[in-house]
């Protein structure tokens, strides 16, 4: 019996001795910071960092593989806990939220199969396709909500998923399930940069808007009588609402699915009265800002396109100042536009409420003259956003011409013609480039070798066919220094200081400018050449972003800079180049056109100086995208007809100060809203399923 106790002991004890020499073999140190940093995060294992749970984060937080507030589903109180433990100060970091993008539920949609037994979305798009007619809609069966690791979905009574905010963490757990693509990440400056692309649900309203306003959901807002979120639906893409509601065009009703039997929603009276909500409650709708980077940026013009550019730059973070020729802000909503149609006070709150966001002013100031883009890079400021609106050559209406070159070495053609044909002497420099014009360009070349010119290089966007041009023609003006190229766009200016030294150009591999070269061969190239002049035929100044180059040499270098173009529309395949034929023409035109300008300006620089390439998405819809849309809508929700504006008596419009559309009532507004059929692409809603 002892024997046995002894030899079960030495057992024993010789397992203990192993245990402890394994112990020591392979032993795993495990830092305290990445258990305390474990400890902290919420446990969730979501992956929205990107890695397979909370213990894989802290160990890459404490390496610095990620940052501390990386934990999507923390929040701000976690990040500021791995932060302490850390011993640093973490920064702020704007909150996204899951957005569904379908607005319509297979209970009331066009059903394609119907499935039986199966309950999971996954599952249901490996048969055949889905359950609905569209390719975009919701599946319907719920796979989001069931694998929300924070409880923050739930099915409505639509049949469509529901975010609840206050609890969404933006983990994107919803995200990576659903096999439509139609939940997204969202933010405000997600959807400030946002464009709408072929793979959304959109309706024919929202495609049209020029400025991209959320029509439906504006529409939706209203008629639940919740103004004010509606008013915010609205600025998140258009901080001048109170002007669009009273001068715009509204493309959008043109493309109301509601004029196929009867008359389109009064979406522009709606965007009015909820507006004018706001104001007449006497307090401003606080809008959300991402937090501050503290980076300076200029906006020269204070018109619609600039107050739209430099709201929007503000709420991205920026710190931007606008620079106004006038004595106030808003340029041709001020000038042009009479008090009947737009009321000075009017345009005053919508003014004051962007510079409440953090914009700064300063009036009396014109490019050119007061200032030069060199001195504004050289003051700080990271970059100069060019939005002077309708101006320039189209107002001059008699005028003596105005040659001050706001734009380094840049002169208007209209503007120089006449300065010549005055008898004016106006210097160009030895090196001139001529970008469009037609005859007009060839009649400006030979005057610029008359006033001193050594060479000059015209940019012609079309083909030398449609020029009417023979070669004969080309090589005998190339006898004289004027050389052609066609099929070309200028995209860049470069410079030293307050000159011009170099344009950037780009041309079709064929050099055939004809939609059908461009279409053949979508290649270009680009070519630098060296300028100290260039004159555009156009009627009005580019929008167009100057940046500093950073200089290889000491610091009393020159300044260098050269400009980025913003994006715009893409229209086919056609290069945009500086002076686009697609470039909107800003309040000249339409007031809603230069919001939606400005809007993609803030957007470019943002982009710019976050590193990322200055292009829309591919798949932004333009106005030439092809997308799924109906050709008539069948079974109408049956309401009241279009409700009337409420216009000023004919007896008071002596007084030209009185406003002459007087805005809907509280009644009118509730009653038009309803009428809203809430489209997509190929739904709406009808009168059979109510």
């Amino acid at each position: 019996m002892l024997a046995a106790g002894l030899a079960i002991g030495g057992l024993g004890l010789l397992a203990g001795v192993g245990l402890a020499v394994a112990s020591k073999v392979f032993y795993v140190y495990v830092d305290p910071q990445i258990i305390e940093i474990e400890e902290a995060l919420p446990g969730a294992n979501c992956g929205g960092c990107g890695l397979p749970g909370c213990a894989a984060a802290a160990q890459a937080i404490v390496v610095g593989q990620l940052a501390p507030n990386a934990c999507v589903g923390g929040g701000p109180d976690v990040h500021e806990k791995v932060g302490e433990i850390l011993g640093v100060e973490v920064e702020l970091k704007e909150p996204e939220i899951a957005q569904i993008g379908c607005r319509y539920s297979v209970a009331k949609a066009d059903i394609k199969f119907l499935y039986d037994g199966v309950n999971d979305c996954r599952a249901a798009i490996l048969l055949n396709g889905g359950a609905k007619e569209c390719p975009i809609g919701c599946i319907g069966l719920g796979s989001c909500v069931k694998v929300c690791p924070f409880d923050a979905l739930s099915m409505g009574d639509d049949g469509l998923p529901v975010v609840h905010e206050h609890i969404c963490t933006g983990c994107g757990t919803c995200v990576r399930t659903c096999p439509k693509g139609i939940i997204a990440l969202t933010s405000v400056s997600n959807r400030i940069l946002g464009e709408y692309t072929t793979d959304e649900c959109t309706a024919p309203c929202q495609r049209t808007c020029p400025a991209g306003i959320n029509i439906q959901e504006q529409l939706r807002q209203t008629a639940l009588g919740n103004y004010l979120e509606a008013v915010r639906v609205i600025k998140e893409r258009n901080p001048l609402p109170l002007v669009c509601g009273r001068i715009c065009p509204h493309p959008c009703e043109f493309e109301c699915r509601r004029n196929f039997e009867g008359e389109p929603v009064a979406i522009n009276y709606l965007k009015r009265f909820v507006v004018d909500y706001e104001r007449e409650s006497g307090q401003r709708l606080q809008l959300f800002k991402a937090p501050e980077t503290g980076r300076r940026l200029a906006v020269v013009g204070g018109g619609a396109e600039g107050l739209t550019a430099a709201c929007f730059l503000a709420r991205l973070g920026y710190s931007p100042t606008i620079f106004e020729a006038m004595p106030k802000l808003g340029g041709l909503l001020r000038t042009v536009i009479p008090e009947s149609r737009l009321p000075r006070d009017v345009l005053d709150w919508e003014i004051e409420g962007i510079l409440e966001m953090g914009v700064e002013a300063q009036t009396g100031k014109a490019l050119g003259k007061d200032f030069t883009v060199a001195s504004l890079l050289q003051e700080g400021h990271e970059a100069v956003l060019l939005a002077t609106g309708g101006w320039d050559a189209m107002l001059m209406r008699g005028q003596d011409p105005n040659l001050e070159q706001a734009v380094p070495g840049l002169y208007l053609l209209l503007p120089l013609s006449l300065a010549w044909a005055l008898g004016m002497d106006v210097p160009v420099g030895k090196r001139v480039a001529i970008a469009g014009g037609g005859e007009m360009a060839l009649d400006a070349a030979k005057q610029c070798l008359q006033s001193g010119a050594e060479q000059v290089t015209i940019l012609y966007r079309r083909s030398q066919k449609e020029l009417g041009l023979t070669d004969s023609e080309v090589a005998q003006l190339s006898d004289q220094s004027i050389v052609l190229h066609f099929g070309a766009t200028l995209t860049q200016f470069k410079g030293v200081d307050d000159q011009l030294t170099q344009l950037v150009y780009r041309q079709t591999a064929s050099g055939n400018g004809s939609e059908a070269g461009l279409l053949a061969t979508r290649r270009f190239k680009e070519t630098a050449i060296s300028a100290d002049t260039v004159i555009a035929a156009s009627g009005r100044l580019p929008e167009m972003i100057f940046v500093q180059v950073p200089a290889l040499e000491a610091e009393e270098s020159p300044l260098l800079w050269q400009t980025i173009s913003p994006y715009h529309e893409p229209v086919a395949v056609k290069p945009e180049g500086i002076f686009a034929t697609t470039d909107p023409m800003s309040d000249y035109r339409a007031a809603v056109d230069a919001i939606g300008a400005g809007r993609r300006g803030a957007a470019s620089v943002h982009l710019y100086l976050t590193g990322k390439q200055v292009v829309p998405p591919e798949n932004m819809i333009t106005t030439l995208t092809k997308v799924l849309d109906v050709a008539q809508a069948e079974n109408l929700m049956p309401v009241e007809s279009r409700q009337k504006m409420p216009e000023l008596s004919s007896e008071k419009r002596v007084d030209l100060s009185l406003e002459i559309e007087l805005g809907f009532t509280e009644e009118e507004a509730r009653l038009e809203s309803a009428r809203c059929l809430n489209c997509g692409l190929i739904c709406y809603i009808r009168s059979k399923y109510h």
